[in-house]
Order: structure tokens, then sequence, then C-alpha cells
């Protein structure tokens, strides 16, 4: 059986690529180490953004493990203009996968990269594997396994947030798992 564990980074200073984690994030960043107590991790891949390499960091020094930096893990951009109504705009592109606004990325091109690593993961000798993304990939991730999940999943998601994957032959089952206490 193969599991992965998709994790939103925790909270940060911002969008930019160059975005850290605040305080309260690097301290949600340190309870991920208590939180995956007793669950395997094999490898983990995380996206390029400083805030969630910060987020796994904690983590993947506790464990002795890499951190495999990975494009395809980035952020969706939804548009280069800075929107009033973004969520609103966010929202379309959850409803027309196609629509693509202003220097960003259509739902349909997201989905696209993230279905490449997965599929390759899948297909590796790697069965417990740690994903760190954000809010609008790691739900592209969840789609690949379950096309029900949508912009009012990523809207009810938690920075940090935990998702589990258990993928047994052709099934996959997935749960939220984090619990911030």
């Amino acid at each position: 059986m193969k599991t992965f564990y998709i994790v939103r980074h925790a909270k940060a200073e911002g969008q930019p690529f160059s975005a850290r984690l605040t305080e309260t994030g690097r301290i949600q960043a340190l309870k991920l180490i208590d939180f995956f107590i007793g669950k395997e991790i094999n490898r983990i891949y995380s996206s390029p953004f400083v805030r969630a390499i910060e987020t796994i960091r904690p983590l993947a020094q506790s464990r002795n493990l890499d951190i495999i930096e990975e494009s395809r893990l980035g952020e969706r951009m939804l548009s280069s203009i800075l929107f009033d109504d973004w969520q609103e705009k966010l929202k379309q592109s959850f409803s027309d996968f196609e629509l693509v606004f202003e220097g960003g990325e259509s739902h349909s091109a997201g989905m696209k990269r993230a279905s490449s690593l997965l599929d390759e993961l899948i297909a590796s000798n790697e069965n417990h594997i740690v994903l760190v993304s954000h809010g609008n990939l790691s739900t592209l991730l969840l789609r690949y396994f379950d096309e029900r999940a949508g912009f009012e999943h990523l809207m009810k998601m938690s920075n940090p947030d935990v998702f589990e994957i258990k993928i047994n032959g052709d099934d996959a089952v997935w749960k939220r798992i984090w619990n911030e206490k």
C-alpha cells in the first residue's frame, strides 16, 4: 500500500515566492514533528517556494531526510493582475478548467502538472511520501484521486493542513488528518 501525505504550508507573510513563515507559522512547522510521530516517511517533496520549504524543514531535519524541491508542487498562479474579487475569479477557474486570466495558469494546466508528478510517484518504489504545496495546488493533488475535490475544499483548508491518501491497487481513499492542538 502506498501512502501520500499532502501538506499545505503553514501561515506565511504573503503570496510571493520569497514569502517566509510568520512566527505562528514557524511554531506550526515545529508541531509537524510531533504530528508525524508514528507515521513512516521515505521521501519529502516540496514546492520550491520559501514558505513551503520552511514548513517542512523541521520535520525533514528530525527524520534526517532530504527535501527534494519539486517545481510541479509550486502554487498555481491565478493571474498577474491583483483582482479585488480574486476569490470569485478563483471560483470561476474551478468551474471552467480552461479559463486563463492574464499572466495566470488554467486549472487544466495546473492539474496536468500535478498529475504528471503523481503518476511518477505512484509508479515509483517509494511508499510513504510527503508532498508539501499550497492551497490551490493541494486541492488539485486531491482532485487527482477524487474529482469532487474543488473550490469548497480549498476554502475550508487551514494553514497548515495535512491530508492522507492511501492507495491500494486502483483504489485511493483520502481524508483530512490535521488537527492543531
